[in-house]
């Protein structure tokens, strides 16, 4: 091979004029399609989505209709989930343990306010054997009282020492916002009295109300839909059709109010107001979400949102926007974290900048930047196994349908600022859903922020 050195800066020239006709003949890449859809269908009686692009892994998920929100008494769902991959009248825990490890696989239970999610990620190979096992689980596990005693109790009191002053807050938002149902929650607080309610028999009879066809929907990403359509009726086949005890769904209702519980260490402060339900057509909210924003995706940048600029002026404050979506309501949040006097001066600049927006105040800049936002955060939510298989399977147990990708990103490139104008001035004028928690003479009332509650 001649050395670079050897050429002549004559040949050097010509081969960078070649160099780059090549490169004008390319042209620009094609801009990449965003990652399809899960396809619904129904397999016996039990509703079916999957989506398949052909790579050698797959996740696939039982995702139930047995959420905080369902639950007759307090600590059955985080029961339900501990009790996940226990022993079966199949199979010992250690055997499930050490069979996935050997094919590699990953297994993992958790649940939201509407949903109990039993998933496994494998290789695409060992679709049976996995399809077969979250069958097993759903309807062979054995409640015992050892396992109740030795390990259920024992996970669930770890995870309640963990629960910090932000996950308070935003169960308090959710209490005053909702009540009842989605405002059970999220986990149990070490001060709620469980015991009295929480059993290995209870459990069990949670068990028998939320595993049912009627009430549960499995959901793949990396299967093809006749692949797992083939498997689902031999090993789901001793899953009841209907519940014996149906499980109260009471229609939620917003109603907003104010809670303030005062906690040592950090504070955290939680301003709500109605959001976006599950399949509801909002783009505006969305693109207003990526315009409160929170921490900059640019390390060395404060970054564009109104969150991120007010944290970036107050060191050691944490804050971030979201939407809850519900099957038939929304919770947009404003959650903020950190010492009381930050948390205070980042609250007090949000709410401002919030009224900014209603004043007609956003650049055109930076509108193109929260919806550019937004787009990212739909199709990354998208592409991100454990949220797109929660969020399709959270629709069709509901009676919806999954995300279509396609017409959201065009909705959200339809939301002009006068839009945006309109939501947030809906947010301001209507009832507000305020949870504080930490230094409460630091703190401040919703009052004092100007939110009616």
């Amino acid at each position: 091979m001649i050395s670079r050195s050897a050429l002549t800066r004559g040949s050097q020239l010509a081969l960078r004029s070649q160099g780059a006709a090549k490169l004008a003949q390319r042209g620009f890449a094609a801009v990449a399609s965003p990652k399809a859809s899960y396809e619904p269908t129904t397999v016996a009686g039990i509703k079916v989505a999957s989506r398949d692009d052909q790579g050698p892994t797959t996740h696939l998920a039982v995702v139930a209709k047995a959420g905080t929100r369902y639950e007759p008494l307090p600590g059955l769902t985080v029961g339900l989930e501990a009790f996940a991959f226990k022993n079966t009248k199949k199979r010992s825990a250690l055997r499930i343990v050490r069979e996935a490890e050997l094919l590699g696989g990953q297994l993992a239970a958790y649940h939201t306010r509407e949903a109990l999610v039993l998933q496994a990620s494998f290789l695409r190979e060992d679709l049976p054997y996995f399809t077969e096992l979250l069958a097993e689980v759903i309807t062979q596990t054995r409640y015992t009282t050892h396992e109740f005693h030795e390990e259920v109790e024992s996970v669930i009191h770890a995870k309640q020492a963990k629960i910090g002053a932000d996950a308070i807050a935003l169960d308090a938002a959710h209490s005053v916002a909702f009540h009842t149902g989605l405002g059970a929650p999220l986990y149990p607080t070490p001060s709620t009295p469980i015991a009295s309610y929480l059993n290995e028999n209870s459990v069990a009879q949670y068990a028998d109300a939320v595993y049912n066809r009627a009430d549960i929907a499995v959901v793949a990403d990396g299967a093809s839909e006749g692949a797992l359509s083939k498997w689902i009726e031999p090993f789901f086949k001793e899953l009841p059709s209907q519940s014996p005890d149906p499980l109260d769904s009471a229609a939620s209702k917003y109603r907003g109010g104010e809670v303030r519980i005062p906690k040592t260490g950090s504070s955290a402060l939680v301003i709500a107001f109605p959001g976006s339900a599950l399949g509801a057509s909002q783009p505006e909210t969305a693109v207003l979400i990526g315009l409160l924003g929170g921490e900059s995706g640019i390390k060395w940048s404060p970054g564009f949102t109104i969150l991120s600029k007010a944290t970036a002026a107050n060191p050691g404050a944490h804050a971030k926007a979201t939407n809850y979506a519900y099957s038939d309501a929304g919770l947009l949040t404003i959650e903020i974290t950190g010492s009381a006097s930050a948390v205070r001066k980042v609250a007090e600049e949000s709410i401002k900048a919030l009224k900014s927006v209603v004043d007609g105040s956003v650049s055109k800049e930076d509108l193109v930047k929260a919806i550019a936002k937004a787009k990212f955060d739909l199709l990354s939510g998208s592409e991100t196994a454990g949220v797109g298989l929660v969020h399709a399977g959270a629709n069709l147990i509901h009676g919806g349908k999954p995300l279509q990708v396609l017409e959201t990103i065009k909705a959200l490139e339809s939301v002009t600022a006068e839009k945006l104008k309109t939501v947030a001035k809906a947010l301001l004028d209507g009832k507000a859903s305020v949870g504080a928690v930490g230094d409460l003479h630091v703190l401040p009332f919703a009052e004092d922020l100007g939110l009616r509650v």
